[in-house]
């Protein structure tokens, strides 16, 4: 894209905290021959310096910024990647795009339709790539299954029942940031999470034409228990049990729970469920090589019935995670060694998903989506 093949493409950095550090910056660093850091960006004193020694080894023109402007200004960047806080993700992205560059930005897109709207009309007046977080639909986990589907070997994929349940942030004694944000309106279970499930959801069965949902705050508040706030106790004031019924346009029906208030589960994190068969995936949805059971149910004289454990997409398997597939598949984009799947269209469809999910908490009515893919 524009003779990046050639060189190294330019990026910047902007929000310098947890994610940044344990999954874009060693991501980037796997792929240094391609790729180089030239500015980070966080307001925070002390945080842009931090990522930038962190990168000094293979970006040494990296610079420190606290200002957004000034980096767009100052850095001569190809591409940003936007790993704010999610509320503020539409402005940053919307300032790079206007700078006449490419942006990869974490979940969600936005917090409102006319904003998602607004980024996408800029980066196509622009002749910009916007792609978005999370990166499921690259992993070759979720290009198997959406093989499956599209082949019909199984029949119609006519049911998805998905959940993500933890206590969040606040209790992951890997995460090194401030949970707080995590815990309020914006955010949650559902966009932070959540969000995983409805993006294969629709990767698998396309655009959603209706949806309801019920949720609650089951407990009012949460200690931290590592990094700068250990100890501290935060509120919660989003509803921290997201239960989800969507129906899709092609006519199958999915099912999402999302918390942040379920000490631990062992229910599988995604069935999928076909005429012919189920796939189901136990497990830690997190383990890029967790493994599938598929029930076969064949009512042919072969009688193919029952269950096999253990099955892995067919080699190569996934090399990384699926956040850090999408970075590498941003850069792949740029390159143009591959084509964008992570559209901007289904990171907003999504969303679309989720307020109406909102909404319909609110109003205890179900509600039609505006957008599609």
């Amino acid at each position: 894209m524009h003779g990046m093949a050639s060189r190294k493409i330019r990026l910047g950095i902007v929000g310098c905290g947890d994610v940044a550090h344990r999954r874009y910056l060693p991501t980037f660093e796997l792929i240094s021959n391609r790729v180089e850091i030239r500015g980070c960006c966080d307001p925070r004193p002390g945080a842009a310096e931090r990522a930038v020694e962190r990168v000094r080894a293979w970006s040494p023109a990296a610079h420190a910024y606290a200002d957004l402007d000034a980096m767009l200004r100052d850095a001569e960047l190809d591409a940003v990647v936007n790993v704010t806080p999610a509320p503020a993700h539409a402005a940053t992205s919307q300032a790079c795009l206007e700078a006449g560059l490419h942006v990869y930005s974490e979940k969600p897109i936005a917090a409102t339709l006319p904003e998602a709207d607004r980024l996408i009309a800029t980066a196509r007046e622009h002749g910009l790539l916007l792609l978005c977080a999370p990166g499921v639909a690259v992993t070759n986990r979720v290009r198997w299954l959406a093989d499956i589907t599209s082949s019909g070997r199984l029949g119609a994929l006519t049911l998805a029942v998905a959940h993500h349940a933890d206590t969040g942030p606040a209790t992951w004694r890997e995460y090194t940031g401030d949970p707080t944000v995590f815990y309020g309106p914006g955010v949650g279970p559902v966009f932070d999470h959540g969000v995983y499930r409805l993006h294969t959801m629709t990767t698998l069965m396309g655009p959603v034409r209706r949806v309801q949902a019920m949720g609650s705050i089951s407990k009012a508040t949460r200690v931290v228990r590592a990094g700068p706030l250990a100890g501290r106790t935060i509120a919660v004031t989003t509803a921290d049990h997201v239960l989800m019924n969507l129906e899709f346009v092609n006519g199958g029906l999915g099912q999402l729970l999302a918390s942040f208030a379920a000490p631990s589960t062992q229910a599988p994190w995604l069935e999928l469920h076909y005429t012919n068969g189920t796939i189901s995936f136990a497990g830690e949805s997190s383990d890029k090589d967790a493994p599938a059971s598929i029930y076969f149910d064949d009512d042919s004289p072969l009688g193919l019935e029952g269950w096999v454990h253990g099955l892995l997409p067919p080699p190569p398997g996934d090399e990384l995670g699926a956040v850090e597939s999408g970075a590498v598949h941003f850069v792949a984009c740029l390159r143009g060694d591959e084509g964008p799947i992570l559209t901007a269209e289904q990171a907003r469809h999504v969303l679309d998903i989720i307020l109406k999910a909102y909404l319909s908490i609110e109003d205890g009515l179900s509600h039609e989506t505006e957008t599609t893919i």
